[in-house]
């Protein structure tokens, strides 16, 4: 794999590092959906490699930098396509994380502006999906792994921005093979939220045996509303679908917990990505660092 961890002082970086990403529902015009019924995601077979990835994860001071070219060393599928009309291009990402984390006093719901994470390819994860029913981007919004709206998503849960940003809205398949996770083991580190705090995939070790960590949110009973917002039941294709349940499953609203790891002997709140909804987070419990918020188209 091309990613490193990198102390102070050993490396210099001669790229001017900015985001790619833009606010979808603040810069460009939205499409009118009607669809409201959830479908199979269709995925794109992931079978093309890219030119070489890149990221450099830098620890200075109080900060954790994490820096990449915004190409994974996995395989990608055939972007463009049918669902997705834009090329895999190279970014300069710069993200800045505290390297001690701290939880803020509220919580922070992630809208269209912010992204939650980096993995620790240097490969955001962006879960929002800039599509509304009807085109109102206060009203309900679809699910990215809905299946309503067919989005081009590769076999990673990925797809790509205008700007030709590469990133992931579930789970990031071909970087879990790369790092070697499995079933039957604690989950390795898989990137930091925007707040810093770490994130994981689906397993842990409680109280001595690996478990399976599951979100707390359910599907809503009934139907939706209907008239100028969507009918029909609950059905997973609008995020709007979905509500918590305290203790429904293990985590909390941001789907996170106290866990101890060997990354964390001593204990850390973590995010964990999921294999239900929400899959990846949608609050963040910390402050948010630098190179998240994502620039207007």
């Amino acid at each position: 794999m091309s990613f490193a961890v990198i102390r102070p002082v050993l490396l210099v970086l001669t790229l001017l590092l900015t985001s790619g990403f833009e606010a979808a529902a603040q810069g460009r015009h939205l499409r009118k959906h009607t669809v409201t019924e959830a479908t199979s995601l269709t995925l794109v077979p992931a079978t093309k490699m890219l030119a070489k990835g890149r990221a450099v994860i830098k620890f200075s001071g109080r900060y954790r930098t994490i820096t990449s070219n915004g190409i994974p060393t996995h395989r990608v599928g055939a972007f463009p396509n049918a669902g997705n009309p834009h090329k895999i291009k190279p970014q300069s990402h710069k993200f800045s994380v505290a390297y001690i984390p701290r939880k803020a006093f509220r919580t922070k719901k992630l809208g269209m502006d912010i992204l939650m994470g980096v993995a620790v390819n240097g490969i955001p994860f962006d879960p929002m999906a800039a599509e509304f029913y009807l085109g109102n981007h206060k009203g309900w919004q679809y699910n990215a792994l809905g299946g309503a709206i067919p989005l081009g998503l590769d076999a990673n849960y990925a797809h790509v921005q205008p700007s030709g940003a590469y990133h992931y809205h579930g789970l990031p398949v071909g970087l879990m093979q790369e790092l070697g996770w499995q079933a039957g083991r604690p989950s390795p580190l898989i990137g930091y939220a925007a707040d810093g705090f770490p994130i994981f995939a689906m397993t842990a070790k409680v109280d001595g045996k690996v478990k399976r960590m599951r979100s707390s949110y359910r599907l809503k009973p009934g139907n939706r509303p209907g008239g100028r917002k969507p009918s029909g039941p609950h059905d997973g294709s609008f995020i709007n679908d979905y509500e918590y349940v305290r203790g429904a499953g293990d985590l909390d609203a941001c789907n996170g917990v106290e866990v101890t790891t060997p990354d964390y002997p001593n204990g850390v709140y973590a995010y964990f990505l999921t294999r239900k909804f929400p899959v990846v987070p949608r609050c963040l419990v910390g402050k948010i660092g630098k190179g998240f918020k994502k620039a207007r188209r």
